[in-house]
């Protein structure tokens, strides 16, 4: 027998939470200066309970062809990527509509 999931009560196969969780999140993508003049984009507000940050670092990195990481919540990647981050996140489920970009 299939595990059900506690929160929407469907088998794990069918849960639909990672997308409901998508779809609410208030994302904010902004562009830091680091040390030596790096930039590094970033990705926040993302829940770490519902979402799974390191599958959607290796997602961004792999599409962005840079490096990244994920911790706190956060989602860090090399370089500025910031123009094209709401149409990938939007494709990747995320609202568009929900999705906040702050440039230097």
């Amino acid at each position: 027998m299939s595990e059900v999931c506690p929160t929407c009560g469907l088998p794990k196969e069918l849960c639909v939470c990672e997308t409901i969780a998508k779809a609410e999140q208030q994302v904010t993508v902004r562009v830091v200066k680091r040390r030596f003049g790096k930039l590094t984009t970033t990705v926040e507000g993302l829940d770490e309970k519902t979402i799974d940050l390191k599958e959607l670092a290796k997602r961004l990195k792999n599409k962005f062809a840079c490096g990244g990481t994920a911790k706190n919540g956060i989602i860090e990647l090399q370089g500025n990527h910031a123009d094209k981050m709401k149409e990938e996140l939007a494709k990747l489920g995320f609202s568009a509509d929900q999705i906040l970009v702050k440039t230097l």
